[in-house]
């Protein structure tokens, strides 16, 4: 059965009879669904510019305000190091962490469709608040309420896009909801340069704005149809079909439609889909997707320098609107990258992107390590050089992450889970995301200013690891159908030992 047991059966000989077509539905689903991922994307943008905004600074942390214009008498690195400033960031991926649990139930239960909606409207709500916050209270809130929304929302879209995909085009398709991130980030990052010219309110408006892609993502969920995989998951089989059909452009999904079908029956001999995922059959599918990619995603430093390019590159000495600008450099590197990968990871593969990108970042993050060591400390004015070289190799890290594991780590986990344990892994994958983003954002100033530039080659070791991770145990899962990724792992020389006489 598919996503079921590890034999040769006539399931895993189905693949070479689907058929598909690239039709407008499936166009007008599939860019609906991954504008959640602006959603993410905004936040991530936004929140690093707001607090490296003066007037919201001097308004909810003033102690933070007068460390910044004191910078002569401390370490530069330790400019920033304040907890609730830093928890105003990492509130949001709390919340998501937990409110993921609840996305699976809705998810399952439900449909990917409500899950969107649902967290369409909590982000709404929680934009609404930010953006008219008259103490931390009320911002702590409307960060909570904004995890909410992005705890169902990243739990919902890459799901959709995986199952609304045909194989051969899964990748590029998938990769919608980071390209959609990388765009909320850019947008975010023009919005704050702009808004921090309109003193005393500037902040209010960039968070604020958070509502534009809520209610973008609500009236189009409002037209998305239910996935194919969750209709038949719901019992729902004639209606499954029609939608298999039309988003596919032709009558003959007889093929799929069984897969689907025979998915459908293994999901619903589970009654706790959690438990299941601890089982030896779904040993693979729980280390690397639940566990090693989304923690591994958070650990390249990437999302620290997304969240404070702001920060960092005003601590470098760029000034307020330079830093703001530096941002806009690298959230175009991540489009950039994302359009690259795209492009590329049907037809490459997911593996050849985490490793050469991987070895790059290495080199990247050590150059930044070595530079800062020597050129940057307490009052020190950077040279306008070695100002510019920081800055490409903040560019050139960010191109190199955002074609590997950027969007492949949502990629890649959506994946590997079959259907009777897709939802759980999926919260699995969000929860352990979040988890390791809350982390960092909560830990990354306070490490920078004791670290220092050592910080730096942490990650860089780091990448080394999971780099060693992706060559060791991911199999490659180009253009395999969905509900047959499962036959991978008794293929593989490593996996097969563990799965072998599973059921």
């Amino acid at each position: 059965m598919a996503g079921g047991a590890f034999e040769d059966t006539e399931a895993a000989k189905r693949a070479h009879l689907y058929e598909h077509k690239i039709t407008g539905y499936f166009i007008f689903s599939c860019i609906v669904a991954a504008s959640g991922g602006a959603l993410f994307g905004y936040d991530l943008g936004v929140s690093g510019g707001v607090t490296s905004m003066d007037d919201f600074l001097k308004r909810f942390f003033p102690k933070v305000y007068r460390r910044k214009q004191e910078h002569l008498k401390e370490t530069d690195y330790c400019k920033y190091d304040n907890q609730i400033l830093t928890l105003f960031t990492s509130s949001l991926y709390f919340a998501g962490l937990i409110s993921t649990f609840a996305a699976s139930h809705v998810t399952r239960k439900k449909g990917r469709r409500a899950s969107i909606l649902v967290g369409s409207i909590s982000f709404f709500l929680g934009a609404v608040l930010n953006a008219s916050a008259m103490n931390i209270a009320m911002l702590i809130i409307g960060r909570i309420l904004l995890g909410v929304g992005i705890g169902f929302g990243n739990q919902a879209v890459p799901l959709y896009l995986s199952e609304m995909s045909p194989a051969k085009i899964r990748g590029a398709v998938n990769q919608l909801f980071q390209l959609s991130t990388c765009l909320g980030i850019l947008v975010a990052n023009f919005i704050n340069y702009e808004t921090d010219k309109l003193h005393t309110w500037g902040w209010r408006l960039s968070l604020g704005l958070a509502v534009v892609p809520a209610t973008i993502m609500f009236l189009g969920g409002l037209a998305l149809p239910e996935t194919p995989n969750s209709l038949v998951e719901q019992g729902k089989f004639d209606e499954a079909r029609k939608i298999l059909e039309k988003v596919r452009g032709t009558s003959n999904v007889d093929a799929e439609f069984a897969d689907l079908v025979d998915a459908s029956k293994a999901a619903q001999a589970i009654k706790h889909p959690f438990r299941n995922l601890l089982e030896r059959k779904n040993r693979p599918q729980l280390i690397i997707g639940a566990l090693g990619i989304p923690a591994f995603q958070q650990l390249t430093g990437m999302n620290s320098i997304l969240f404070y390019a702001p920060v960092i590159f005003q601590s470098l000495g760029f000034g307020s609107n330079a830093s703001l600008y530096s941002s806009l450099i690298t959230s175009g590197a991540l489009v950039l990258a994302s359009l690259i990968s795209m492009a590329f990871v049907d037809k490459w593969g997911r593996r050849k992107f985490f490793l050469e990108a991987g070895s790059e970042m290495i080199c990247y993050m050590v150059a930044l390590a070595i530079t800062l060591a020597l050129e940057f400390g307490e009052g020190k004015t950077l040279p306008k050089g070695t100002s510019y070289f920081l800055v490409i190799i903040i560019f050139l890290f960010v191109l190199a992450y955002g074609r590997s594991w950027g969007p492949l780590g949502w990629l890649v986990p959506s994946e590997l889970f079959p259907l009777e344990t897709r939802s759980a892994g999926q919260s699995m994958v969000v929860c352990v995301n979040l988890f390791f983003t809350a982390l960092i954002a909560q830990c990354f100033l306070v490490s920078l200013c004791h670290l220092r530039y050592g910080i730096f080659l942490v990650f860089a070791g780091l990448i080394f690891i999971m780099s060693c991770f992706i060559y060791f145990l991911l199999p490659e899962t180009k253009q395999v159908p969905i509900e047959e990724i499962s036959y991978l792992w008794a293929k593989h020389p490593i996996w097969k030992h563990v799965v072998r006489g599973s059921t």
